[in-house]
């Protein structure tokens, strides 16, 4: 008997959606589907890819930042395993977000140029999650906020982050509870400002690292905010990359000095002393 190449649709799957949920309205696809609105004129090809790229990358973003949010409460709880599942999860979106770089990589700087003049001064910059989730991880720079006072909403959470502790401050409380020597000046330090070196911390971490055996959970824990922080910096790296692949040497539309800006930020560390302390174990 020939097939005909269909399947057949099972008497049990549904499909009278007039008067019931269905996938593309539990989604909003036609609200998330019309927001691809492409500004050059005439509409250039590649335009399309630029804003879907951006877009995708903020969705992903909420996610991080919902997910690193959580983490954060539930380390200040003292419920650092289930915080680390947060923190998994956060790894598998870096590396999402890493990859979606190679997707962008293929608007050549011609094509690009084509509507680059169009989008004014719009810069990546200018995300407010971007800036969320280096707040929540520590990258603390009040001077940030101006670019945001536009956005009313953006600009009260973003507030909000500057003044809680971070990622790491929560994790460092955590540990000083649990009866860790965290120094003093790093548990009342300013948690509007970015975290710095401690060298007596990271002789607390020196202690964990050599003998993990007694501090298995703390030591996992470590080095799943040193994988946290190696992601964002490969994704940084590929921004880089890419911005440099597609304009070179040019200003942003933003304004920065574009490449050379993001390799300024390649300098910028979340966790200083789960770096250091490589340094110091087995010396």
């Amino acid at each position: 008997m020939v097939s005909d190449n269909t399947r057949r649709i099972e008497e049990s799957i549904h499909t009278d959606f007039t008067s019931e949920m269905s996938y593309g309205s539990y989604l909003q696809l036609p609200t998330l589907l019309a927001a691809q609105q492409p500004v050059s004129d005439p509409v250039h090809h590649d335009e399309m890819l630029f804003i879907i790229q951006h877009q995708t990358s903020e969705l992903w973003l909420k996610l991080m930042l919902h997910e690193v949010t959580s983490a954060m409460e539930l380390l200040a709880d003292d419920e650092m395993r289930v915080s680390l599942k947060r923190i998994a999860r956060v790894k598998h979106i870096q590396r999402t977000l890493t990859d979606q770089w190679s997707v962008l990589a293929t608007l050549t700087p011609s094509e690009y140029a084509e509507f680059r003049s169009f989008l004014g001064h719009a810069s990546g910059f200018q995300s407010w999650q971007y800036r969320a989730v280096e707040f929540a991880l520590g990258n603390k720079n009040e001077g940030m906020l101006k670019v945001h006072r536009a956005d009313p909403e953006a600009y009260a959470l973003l507030g909000r982050l500057l003044e809680r502790p971070s990622l790491y401050d929560e994790f460092l409380r955590c540990l000083a509870r649990r009866g860790y020597a965290i120094p003093n000046a790093v548990l009342d330090r300013d948690v509007r400002r970015a975290h710095v070196s401690n060298p007596e911390l990271t002789k607390v971490f020196a202690d964990i690292y050599s003998h993990a055996h007694e501090h298995w959970d703390v030591y996992e824990a470590c080095e799943e905010l040193v994988d946290l922080e190696d992601n964002f910096q490969l994704w940084r790296f590929r921004h880089l990359k890419t911005v440099q692949r597609t304009i070179g040497m040019k200003t942003g539309t933003g304004g920065s000095s574009g490449v050379g800006f993001l390799q300024r930020a390649l300098e910028l560390t979340f966790f200083p002393e789960l770096f250091a302390v490589r340094t110091e174990v087995g010396t």
